[in-house]
């Protein structure tokens, strides 16, 4: 499901669980997500929290902050736009 996310959007950990057939498995996206090898082809950048809000800390959360501004991804203050939520 996290490669399906287009450039430019982004979707919730509950979300992806939820499309993926797992409902109220948030945390177990997350705890994979976090466990991709560094070089990983898969968008993990393009996950983010319910409340559009990046869960990581320090050097992580700036990557992703790069990653989805490089993307055109627009923040107001620390939340993602909600125009950027992907409605698959």
């Amino acid at each position: 499901m996290v490669a399906l996310i287009p450039e430019g959007k982004v979707a919730s950990y509950g979300q992806i669980a939820a499309l993926a057939g797992m409902p109220n498995q948030a945390r177990l996206v997350g705890k994979t997500l976090s466990g991709l090898p560094a070089d990983s082809k898969l968008p993990w950048h393009r996950v983010v929290n319910a409340s559009l809000r990046i869960s990581l800390t320090g050097s992580g959360r700036e990557r992703q902050v790069r990653r989805l501004q490089s993307e055109h991804v627009e923040f107001i203050g620390e939340r993602i736009a909600p125009g950027c939520r992907w409605d698959p």
